[in-house]
């Protein structure tokens, strides 16, 4: 312990959680336990003071009005835009588009990179995937005539990369998606190696990013994808809000995948033309104060020190593993060797959703079920697990209070 405890002093984990308001909340009496980040993260006051002065002093659309508060609104959107760019290392803010978040990202690349393939493409998504990184596949898949095409895990959970190099020499594989990080397993994909790996052959990549950006700061231009979609609520920001990165070139010869206002440069009853980049992919009133807000939380995040963030994390995770062996029964679903601090579990004898709804019943917060990736469950035979996800604002003493309450609920039902 002692170890892990001096990893954690590099952040001052008890300043940063008075950031966080809602941590200071009870449940069923007992002090909130926060462990389903991966789900949706909280929010510093960094981001609610934001979104607040925007709606109180800057609020209204953008793009559009001759006035002040036009010019304000305009400025702040704009301004979140140029932030995520800077976090992402887009070459270009015209690369950045403003989505609902990462299933609407990747619906709209599934829809408009989809207009690109023909019958008999295969589409390679993992088995890990959430559904999100599925079903839009499925669906334009089933328009054309193409297939979507799993790419096989390890018992261990991670991607079978020999069988990828299989798939890839096929010669029909035509786009890889695919998460950069699991939210089921944890697991930490080698999304650079696997876009090279797609890129020598030719496929377009797309990386599902939602439970990467909260543990790691990408680099696009770095990993060299075509698109990378991540959501705000998950990086410590608002829901409805997220962003699909594209490549330029892609992104401008690319049809729009929603029509309406904002992402037309001139309408008739005979044609319509688009906007310009990234206005294009953007059709309606955008979600303006969202935008502000996750701006906000880049802000706060990138401030506190990715290092420091990841130190703490990873002492989280190792004490996590250090106390599984105390819970008679419990297995661990999803070991590779680099993850992040996200542990799905099982108990023998336990049905998940008792599991979750016991441990809430001590004021602590995980998730249960399929976790939106049915197909990874039914390949290691469990319909569900019990999941908990740590952040940098959780505490060596919460992981403690984690075991020992799942200690009590195991000893309560093998009596």
């Amino acid at each position: 312990m002692t170890d892990l405890a001096a990893a954690r002093k590099a952040l001052d984990v008890d300043r940063v959680r008075r950031d966080f308001p809602i941590l200071s909340e009870t449940v069923n009496g007992k002090p909130l336990v926060y462990l389903d980040n991966g789900a949706s993260a909280h929010k510093p006051v960094a981001v609610l003071d934001a979104m607040d002065a925007y709606f109180r002093h800057s609020h209204s659309n953008v793009h559009r009005g001759a006035h002040t508060l036009g010019d304000r609104a305009t400025a702040a959107f704009e301004g979140a835009r140029e932030t995520v760019r800077q976090f992402l290392n887009a070459a270009s803010t015209k690369e950045v588009i403003w989505t609902r978040g990462t299933t609407e990202a990747i619906n709209t690349v599934a829809n408009s990179l989809g207009q690109r393939l023909r019958a008999g493409d295969e589409i390679l998504v993992s088995t890990m995937e959430h559904h999100a990184n599925i079903v839009p596949w499925q669906m334009v898949a089933q328009r054309i005539g193409a297939k979507v095409v799993p790419i096989p895990v390890t018992p261990a959970g991670e991607l079978d990369m020999p069988e990828l190099d299989t798939l890839l020499d096929s010669g029909r594989a035509r786009v890889l998606a695919v998460a950069h990080v699991s939210n089921v397993l944890g697991t930490v994909n080698p999304v650079r190696e696997l876009v090279a790996k797609a890129k020598s052959k030719g496929l377009y990549t797309v990386i599902d990013g939602a439970q990467a950006v909260p543990h790691y700061r990408p680099d696009v231009q770095a990993l060299d994808c075509d698109f990378y979609a991540f959501s705000g609520h998950k990086l410590f920001g608002p829901t409805g809000i997220g962003v699909l990165y594209g490549r330029e070139a892609l992104l401008q010869d690319m049809e729009p995948f929603m029509g309406g206002g904002e992402m037309i440069e001139r309408v008739t009853f005979e044609k319509t033309t688009w906007n310009v980049l990234p206005y294009k992919f953007e059709a309606g009133t955008p979600p303006i104060a969202e935008a502000v807000g996750l701006g906000a939380a880049i802000d706060y995040v990138e401030g506190l020190g990715r290092n420091a963030l990841e130190t703490a994390e990873q002492a989280l995770l190792q004490r996590a593993n250090e106390l599984v062996e105390t819970v008679p029964g419990m297995t661990v679903i999803g070991t590779a060797t680099d993850k992040v601090p996200v542990m799905s579990f099982k108990i023998d004898g336990l049905h998940p959703s008792d599991i979750g709804t016991l441990l809430d019943q001590q004021g602590i917060a995980i998730r249960t079920g399929h976790h939106c990736a049915m197909p990874l469950m039914a390949y290691y035979g469990v319909p569900g697990t019990a999941r908990a996800s740590f952040a940098f604002y959780n505490t060596l003493d919460e992981v403690e209070q984690l075991f020992a309450a799942l200690q009590k609920i195991q000893r309560l039902f093998a009596e």
